[in-house]
């Protein structure tokens, strides 16, 4: 494996399908190669965490995950989804990264409260994007360690 380059699977809880093409291009040009798996709601991202329902039989490659999470959607939303894998024994070491576009001061304090681990506010414009997605990749998948 190269240096900068961590096999570490990124999982995009996003219903926003410009969201996340914004997002997937923008790790696409700050360099990120590593997986990006995406999700549309947090029932649908519990179910892949747990391995159920579509995703039942889901081979687990072994490698860390990091949850990259959108508090705004439907059926479950981020900060439920949130609670749910933070109280579950089994998911509750994964690094959970609140990428949302809002700047309520109760969310930011809530999502902290409930075990995110970063609060980023989704930047619209796109080279600001690439930049945000640059510090992302120096920062989670270059300089800290993850769980195995």
């Amino acid at each position: 494996m190269s240096p900068g380059k961590r096999s570490v699977t990124l999982l995009l809880a996003e219903d926003d399908d410009d969201d996340y093409l914004l997002a997937k291009t923008a790790f696409e040009n700050a360099a990120v190669s590593n997986d990006l798996l995406r999700v549309k709601d947090g029932v649908e991202l519990i179910d892949f965490l747990l391995k159920r329902g579509a995703y039942a039989g889901r081979a687990d490659d072994g490698k860390p995950l990091i949850i990259l999470l959108d508090l705004n959607m439907p059926r479950m939303d981020g900060r439920e989804a949130l609670k749910t894998i933070k109280s579950n024994d089994a998911l509750c070491g994964i690094p959970v990264i609140v990428m949302t576009t809002s700047k309520a001061d109760e969310d930011i304090v809530k999502s902290y409260k409930l075990g995110a681990c970063s609060y980023i506010r989704k930047p619209v414009d796109f080279g600001e994007f690439v930049e945000a997605a640059k510090v992302f990749k120096r920062y989670w998948l270059e300089l800290i360690e993850l769980p195995r």
